[in-house]
């Protein structure tokens, strides 16, 4: 997983028998390319939002950046759908103990992307198309409303402000960059979420959306063109949410759900 980069020296996990493999970084390469669970990209955008405050948190632990790294290894197809495997494995490939790599793959299999395997590790799990639609359904369900209510009582202005987040979509998009696309898609419906001021719904939000990313080889969003025009969808949103055109609001937002997995 050559994405990884070396952890902290004050976050080395005791009893590492060597040098750690390199871990997510966190932050933004200039160009807009988003990098680990909440890169910076969003928070400075947020920083700049007067209407619109959004913050995100950063990952500093082990644990947190061995999480961002199998995130990142399962959208990308690094880990396969249907295969187990051990946290010692694992761990032994970051050059980590199995402690943090257990937890985070618990944490995985919290969110629904493996399947706990005892005595032997951690099955990815497959999403059927039904899974797919069901979870779609589900975001519909949550965001629609909000979406709705954000476009009475913003003011155009505010939505500039998340031009950035979605032109980051786009960037990712058009290098057909399948794990970019994921982050800076979750990072753009976080901010929109949390505009809300409802700090449970943005981490409901989040975690919906996790589950709603279909494994490498699965799901509508298998090549660049599919990635492009769901990107496209998010500037379109932001001018109907600006327009304060509901009626477009809720159509976009329903078909980005369905496509956008």
């Amino acid at each position: 997983m050559e994405q990884l980069r070396t952890a902290r020296a004050e976050e080395a996990v005791p009893g590492a028998p060597r040098p750690r493999a390199p871990l997510p970084e966190e932050g933004v390469r200039p160009g807009g390319s988003v990098r680990g669970e909440h890169g910076r990209a969003e928070a400075a955008s947020a920083d700049r939002v007067t209407h619109c405050p959004v913050k995100l948190p950063v990952r500093h632990s082990v644990r947190g950046q061995i999480l961002d790294a199998l995130r990142t290894a399962l959208v990308g197809g690094e880990l396969v759908p249907g295969e187990v495997y051990s946290a010692p494995a694992l761990a032994d490939r970051f050059g980590v103990s199995p402690t943090p790599v257990r937890e985070a793959m618990q944490q995985l299999a919290t969110d629904g992307a493996v399947e706990v395997v005892p005595n032997r590790g951690f099955r990815v799990a497959r999403r059927s198309d039904r899974d797919l639609a069901e979870l779609a359904e589900v975001r519909v369900l949550l965001e629609v409303p909000v979406l709705l209510r954000l476009a009475h009582s913003r003011p155009p202005e505010c939505w500039d402000e998340l031009r950035p987040l979605a032109a980051a979509t786009v960037a990712a998009a058009a290098r057909g960059d399948r794990v970019g696309y994921a982050e800076t898609d979750r990072a753009f419906h976080h901010a929109l979420l949390a505009l809300s001021g409802n700090r449970q719904l943005a981490l409901v939000g989040d975690s919906l959306h996790r589950r709603a990313q279909a494994p490498h080889g699965q799901g509508t969003l298998t090549g660049t063109a599919e990635l492009l025009t769901a990107a496209a969808e998010h500037n379109a949103l932001l001018d109907a949410l600006a327009a304060r055109d509901t009626a477009a609001v809720e159509r976009l937002a329903r078909e980005h759900f369905t496509r956008a997995h």
